[in-house]
């Protein structure tokens, strides 16, 4: 099997990812830019046939089963260079005839960022399959609970009535946002076949770049591969379409650390509107056996804070020193963690027990959200009741009235907002504006759970806009 060890905590180690930024497969996309760079000189007639003949699939599988491992072997006992290391490592299971042109015209670049740009798009596969089975489980819940009433929060205070429906919609709007962005810019990861310093100096200068017609090398190399060429590069790629890639991959990462903020607070104790499943022999705690922790939502938290640090290393490598320096080449081996906790965020909400992934086997306790949602009684419709005022013809500022005369009225007298509200107006002699209110807006007065404006509709079409998506 060889070391599949990935980059970032040992913890956190999503098998999906292995055959991509598993340790010792990291130089089989390098084998896949050099195989077609040889296969591209053989195309314009630089190899002769007879030598490109004896590169085999056979012969191909080996340069592709070189192990990291080797290569750093090699480098470290004889050539202190990765690349040259991985060089003399293939030339030793080719033809003769082939092995001198091993690497010709390459700079070490060429290889390394080309082959990362592959590696990315492959780990994309594995993000965008994760993310859209996520993404089908969240239109389930919308649609399941899009009706159910629940009060809103801002800073923490209970706001104005929402659905649970709606709730779950803001995330998945945030989520195919951000994996439609992330979709886009795995599109348009590019390579470079351009030499040591980007301007095709062995190309041109040793005609090779003569002998490719209305295409050039460098495009003839990356086709192969399935990449488009950057417009310009120095030894290495430019950073922005990596970086690109990775802030969607980030901004994704974000949206999952919001629904794990949100259900975390859901589940304490003194809200407890919703639950994680406690699958058969989990323990909330080594001491306190009656605690239920929010474990999953934590770690979805908790990964989105480490994306963020590692995003940090994204944007250290923007700059570089004329055509490149050393100093981003350890860093940028680190990027794939950004990948690796994402699709971390997605195995968690895919967990499955007894047949359910954790996003499906979420529990909303009804009572709980009812409690919740009476539990200012009626005074969470303010914002209705001054609206009404000022729309039938109150003269004074009805929001103040409300605030400081009808609030305080109803706590000391222990009645309801609308009777202190009546109550208020009446000291003023104002009743008739009471009397201008239409009876659907009072009957809606009455029934707080009635004032969840488009939160329904809302969370229905974003569920929509989801299944489009799913089925495009």
């Amino acid at each position: 099997m060889g070391n599949l060890s990935l980059p970032g905590n040992p913890r956190y180690q999503p098998k999906d990812l292995q055959s991509v930024f598993g340790y010792d497969n990291l130089f089989r996309t390098v084998a896949e830019v050099e195989i077609a760079t040889l296969k591209t000189l053989a195309d314009i007639g630089i190899i002769p046939q007879a030598n490109i003949a004896s590169l085999t699939p056979a012969v191909e599988q080996e340069l592709l089963a070189i192990t990291t491992t080797e290569v750093d072997d090699v480098e470290r006992r004889v050539t202190r260079h990765d690349i040259r290391a991985w060089v003399r490592i293939a030339q030793s299971k080719v033809d003769p005839g082939l092995r001198r042109w091993i690497h010709v015209p390459l700079t070490s670049y060429d290889a390394l960022d080309t082959a990362r740009a592959l590696q990315f798009v492959r780990g994309h596969d594995v993000v965008r399959r994760l993310t859209d089975k996520v993404v089908g489980f969240f239109v389930e819940q919308v649609n399941s609970f899009a009706l159910k009433p629940q009060i809103g929060r801002t800073h923490g205070q209970h706001a104005l009535p929402v659905t649970v429906g709606f709730w779950f919609a803001t995330i998945l709007s945030r989520i195919l946002t951000n994996i439609q962005s992330a979709n886009s810019a795995a599109q348009k990861l590019v390579g470079k076949i351009s030499g040591a310093v980007g301007v095709y100096n062995a190309q041109v200068g040793l005609g090779i770049a003569a002998r490719c017609g209305d295409r050039t090398f460098e495009e003839r190399v990356l086709e192969k591969l399935g990449l488009e060429a950057a417009p310009i590069s120095t030894q290495i790629l430019p950073p922005e379409p990596l970086a690109d890639y990775l802030f969607a991959c980030v901004k994704l990462s974000a949206a999952f650390g919001q629904f794990g903020r949100d259900g975390r607070h859901l589940m304490r104790t003194e809200i407890a509107e919703l639950s994680e499943p406690f699958e058969k022999g989990q323990v909330g705690s080594s001491t306190m056996a009656h605690k239920r922790n929010p474990i999953n939502f934590e770690n979805l938290e908790g990964t989105w804070i480490k994306n963020q640090v590692e995003f940090g290393k994204v944007l250290a490598t923007m700059v570089s020193e004329h055509q490149r320096d050393l100093v981003a080449s350890s860093i940028v081996r680190d990027f794939p963690t950004i990948v690796i906790n994402l699709v971390n965020q997605l195995n968690t909400l895919l967990r499955e027990a007894d047949g359910k992934p954790f996003v499906a086997r979420l529990s909303v306790d009804e009572a709980a959200l009812r409690r919740n949602f009476e539990a200012q009684g009626d005074a969470i419709l303010a914002e209705p009741i001054y609206i009404a005022l000022q729309m039938a013809g109150y003269e004074g500022d009805a929001h103040e009235l409300v605030n400081h005369i009808a609030m305080p009225r109803s706590a000391q007298a222990g009645v309801s907002l609308l009777e202190a509200t009546q109550w208020a107006l009446q000291q003023e002699s104002a009743d008739q504006v009471w009397n201008r209110i239409s009876p659907e807006t009072i009957k809606m007065l009455g029934k707080p759970e009635t004032y969840t404006g488009a939160a329904a509709a809302k969370a229905r079409e974003i569920a929509r806009s989801a299944e489009t998506y799913l089925k495009a």
